[in-house]
């Protein structure tokens, strides 16, 4: 090459390694500057310094030990080579190189050392863990050692064997090629291949990588418990791995060191070539496939399979156990519940858990607070709301709640301008919220707060709006979920306000209020300096040029709450759902942060995005990363100031070992106890719902403790799938404010249904709740031999109903309308299960936001079903079919493929809900009774023989008898027919 070649490739090089650097350095200045903001350094310098020394020691240390093997497979070449065709060739390499040499090697090893370095700063969350882990306080059931090893210490151990490994490789072939081109190694000529120097040097080396296995081999030893053995499908060893493959392995450890010494003694010292060397080798993987595969082989198949369950019930058992205590499922409590498919009690009526049933869904009514509670087109509630709890006039019930945010896609194309959307539109306005139970007779929801400009913005609510029921003093929100762009906050030039604040009336041409950010949050950017740092981290000039850019500004950027805790507390899983709450009249977002491992012994591994994903994922609530982990703690309760940002982590679980060890990385002040959370923001937490979902989908297996039961799988569950959409994914569990059986008073809790694996009936209810500020899991267990549907059933039951499918397919209002299902909700009331569905109606207008119509409910076996208005009437509705007896017959449609639903009993002649029967019955209507009586019997009959054609042809004469029933019952003395009362169309 040229020298202008050489001058070229040089000042390309400068200029690539400057930019990078560059780039590098702002971004790292960028995230100094946020930190600060938060006031969090010590996250930031902790994470760098520890990836800075990690880097250095294992990248010096790489380049150290192979660049050295390089430079002694130099100085140990023979000053005389015998002459041959070979050494002639590889002449031309020795003359390149060797004037260079210390050039090559060097440049070879920082390259190798780089490389290492850049895979060990991944390591930081390891190391860390390393140096700061202490004890769990509890042992492996195999080797008594405590789980802390397991947790902290064998990451950061296999990953250092891995380095061995690859720096002796690297070494190995380093030096042979050295060797081979400076003649210390030769294919050719009369002699030794190899003189005794070389042979020396990479027989040593070989001996290192023997004696790196004889450590594998002992790491391998406790690996075992880390990985799926255990039959069925379970995690840790197993007989076969306790039997034989731990003592196969502690056995080939001793042979490799035996190997490892007789190679360098044979090698160098007894008989100075490499045949014992190489029987030696020859020998040991002999013996890995001998002692390490066929001998387990053979127990495996001769010992343990004829006799599987017994041999493996107590490695079940451990399984069992520690999967339970890795996820938090050691202390659910299991009570039964004799639910039975009976008639409605009259108690639903006055039961309150039933009357504090959730009714607004909160994934379909965004639409509706969007266009009640917006005022601006670019106003946006997020797909999905949520769900909390608020004390209004000494009453505790459910909320659905949303915060006002600017959305950025929904700004115009004139809005969209650089200054107007990182200026103007900066943030939202206030928290609107409403009872959850409650439905105006527009369909929209009660809206009890929600405020622009203190103008209660309540359109379609029940009663007007209070300004105390749910107040913030500080409504504005700088930092949502929708934030996604970087907002620029301060003064104008001469002190004016630019940003908008809020729309001074209702309509959309009314005038606007401005305003100028007062608070804390976001970065100083008055300095030029500053400025052009973001002006190159953005690649946007406005920030040098735009005259909205002055003294006084701050930028804002991270601002989303999960981002935000997930940079400062970079170490934990962070829940999907964040929630905004009021707390002390400041508008808080409040999240959920998981404590996670994957070395926990003997505990089933699951993936975090799989067990986490159900119906709603996606559509308001983020996927999770995916993950492997078999340890699991709900540790941190997070809070994100939506005016300023301002990021706190509170300690929840003080037990938590991996927690600690964390907080002690960072200076042990990066979380605060748990006694000094705030009994206002204590209210508001709620049992975290991706941890419910792995708990509850855990506990479709490992609610059986019995290891021979578990073995054979008879009693598992499973989670159903949505009930209205079965292929969008399985059923969400849902926030309510109830007392369920077994409990002292209401609780605001998680809950949901599982059902047999294979079948669709209920078999399980499982809830989770706070009880004094302790995590609380409980299973209500039905009998076996229940007749109770689950949520796909019921559903299917109540949609084809022969009355109530004619409701709904009016409510459709002939194609100018759908209609849509809520959540499904299922809870234990009266001895048996009452099922809550709320049913919307969207119009087919663009942009027609869907309206709560009716609420299909239903009891018992799915018989006694009700369309009513509201959730009293339907109660009531309930209430009156169990009084009478008489559950209308299912002849709407076809039942759910592969159930035997439960035959509706004959209804009595000309009696009505609560009342008796005439003393006068005319002729026809004791012969339509008679038809109704005779069409049940053929059904019945058709059912038990399992002819399909017949059970049609008996479904068809039933519903054809029962309207001839009810018109005989509507002709004869006034007495309306014994059906499920009719609502009234609208609602």
């Amino acid at each position: 090459m040229s020298r202008r070649g050489r001058v070229t490739v040089g000042v390309l090089v400068g200029v690539f390694i400057l930019f990078t650097l560059l780039g590098w350095g702002i971004d790292a200045y960028t995230d100094y500057l946020w930190f600060d903001e938060v006031e969090k350094t010590n996250v930031f310098s902790g994470v760098l310094l520890t990836q800075l020394v990690l880097f250095l020691v294992v990248g010096a240390a790489m380049t150290l030990i192979v660049a050295g093997n390089l430079y002694l497979a130099y100085r140990l070449r023979p000053l005389l080579r015998p002459h041959s065709a070979e050494q002639a060739t590889l002449e031309r390499y020795r003359m390149i190189l060797a004037p260079r040499l210390g050039t090559w090697i060097t440049v070879t090893g920082l390259v190798i050392g780089f490389f290492a370095g850049l895979s060990a700063m991944g390591r930081w969350g390891d190391w860390m863990l390393f140096r700061n882990g202490g004890s769990f306080g509890e042992v492996d059931p195999e080797f008594n050692v405590d789980i802390g090893f397991y947790v902290f210490d064998y990451p950061i151990w296999r990953y250092l064997l891995g380095l061995g490994f690859t720096a002796v490789v690297l070494s190995v072939i380093g030096s042979l090629a050295v060797h081979y081109i400076f003649g210390g190694v030769r294919l050719q000529g009369v002699g030794d291949r190899m003189t005794t120097a070389a042979r020396a040097h990479l027989t040593t080396l070989v001996a290192a990588f023997v004696l790196l296995k004889a450590v594998a081999y002992v790491l391998d030893r406790r690996a075992l418990l880390l990985e799926q053995h255990v039959s069925p499908g379970l995690y840790g060893a197993g007989y076969t791995d306790v039997n034989a493959l731990l003592p196969a392995k502690e056995i080939l450890a001793y042979i490799s060191v035996v190997v490892a010494i007789a190679i360098i003694v044979f090698s160098n010292a007894v008989m100075r070539n490499l045949v014992w060397p190489g029987v030696s080798l020859a020998l040991l993987a002999i013996s890995a496939v001998a002692i390490g595969g066929i001998y387990p082989l053979a127990v495996q198949n001769f010992q343990v399979k004829p006799s599987l369950a017994d041999k493996e019930a107590p490695y079940i058992k451990r399984s069992i156990e520690a999967t339970r205590d890795a996820f938090g499922l050691a202390d659910t409590e299991v009570s039964r519940y004799q639910a039975n498919s009976g008639q409605p009690p009259a108690s639903l009526t006055s039961d309150t858990s039933a009357q504090n049933v959730r009714l607004i869904d909160p994934q379909l009514v965004s639409q509706a607070f969007t266009q009640s509670q917006q005022s601006r087109g670019f106003y946006d509630f997020g797909e999905k709301l949520d769900v909390d709890r608020y004390t209004v006039d000494g009453v505790t019930q459910d909320y659905v709640v949303g915060a006002r945010e600017i959305a950025d896609e929904k700004l115009s194309a004139q809005q969209r301008q650089w200054i107007n959307r990182h200026t103007v539109y900066t943030h939202g306005y206030g928290l609107v919220a409403a009872p959850a139970n409650e439905v105006c007779g527009t369909g929209l929801p009660n809206f009890v707060s929600g405020f622009l400009g203190g103008e209660p913005q309540a359109q379609g609510g029940c009663t007007p709006a209070r300004a105390d029921v749910i107040e913030a003093k500080q409504p504005r929100i700088y930092y949502g979920e929708q934030s996604t762009e970087y907002a620029i906050v301060g003064q104008g030039e001469g002190g004016k306000n630019v940003e908008f604040d809020r729309p001074q009336g209702q309509s959309e041409n009314s005038g606007e209020v401005l305003y100028t950010y007062e608070g804390k949050g976001g970065v100083e950017i008055g300095s030029f300096f500053r400025r052009l740092v973001f002006a190159i981290h953005n690649t946007e000039s406005n920030f040098l040029l735009s005259e909205a850019v002055n003294e006084n500004s701050r930028l804002m950027y991270t601002r989303e709450p999960r981002e935000r805790v997930a940079k400062v507390a970079p170490f934990l899983t962070i829940d999907g759902d964040p929630y905004p709450a009021v707390i002390d009249g400041r508008i808080q977002w409040i999240l959920d942060g998981y404590t996670t491992a994957k070395t926990y012994p003997y505990a089933q591994k699951i993936n975090l995005a799989t067990e986490t994903r159900d119906e709603l994922t996606g559509q308001g609530s983020f996927a999770l990363a995916r993950d492997d982990v078999n340890y699991m703690r709900n540790s941190v309760k997070a809070t994100v100031d939506a005016y300023d940002g301002t990021v706190t982590l509170y300690e929840y679980d003080d037990k938590d070992p991996v927690l600690k060890a964390w907080n002690k990385a960072f200076g042990g002040d990066l979380i605060k106890p748990k006694s000094e959370i705030p009994t206002a923001l204590a209210d508001h937490f709620r049992y975290p719902a991706d941890l419910f979902k792995v708990q509850r989908n855990l506990l479709t297996k490992f609610h059986v403790t019995d290891e021979r039961t578990f073995f054979s799988g008879d009693d598992f569950w499973q989670v159903p799938n949505a009930p209205d959409s079965p292929q969008s994914g399985v059923q969400p569990p849902f926030y309510l404010n109830v007392k369920l059986p077994e409990q002292e008073e209401s609780r605001f809790q998680l809950t949901a249904g599982v059902t047999p694996l294979s079948r669709e009936n209920m078999a399980a209810l499982i809830s989770a709740s706070y009880v004094n500020g302790q995590p609380r899991l409980e299973i209500l267990e039905l009998p076996d031999d229940t007749a109770v549907p689950g949520p796909v059933q019921v559903h299917q039951r109540m949609v084809n109903n022969a009355g109530i499918s004619n409701q709904l397919a009016l409510l459709t209002r002939s194609g100018q309308a759908s209609v849509l299902y809520g959540n499904l909700i299922s809870l234990p009331l009266g001895d048996g299960i009452l099922y809550v569905e709320p049913v919307y109606v969207k119009s087919s207008q663009a942009g027609a936001a869907p309206l709560l119509q009716k609420v299909l409910m239903s009891y018992g076996d799915g018989n006694y079903v009700v369309l009513e208005n509201n959730l009293t009437d339907g109660l009531e509705a309930l209430v009156a079919l169990g009084k009478a007896g008489a559950p209308p017959p299912t002849t709407g449609g076809t039942e759910n493929p592969g159930t035997t639903p439960t035959t509706p009993a004959s209804p009595s002649p000309g009696a009505t809900p609560g009342n008796p029967p005439p003393t006068e019955v005319s002729p026809d209507l004791l012969r339509a009774a008679g038809d109704v009586d005779k069409a049940i019997s053929d059904l019945r009959a058709a059912r038990q023989s399992g002819d399909f054609a017949k059970e049609g042809e008996a479904l068809k004469a039933l519903d054809d008898a029962m309207k001839r029933f009810q018109a005989a019952s509507s002709a004869g003395a006034g007495t309306p027919p014994a059906t499920s009362p009719t609502p009234a169309p609208g609602g």
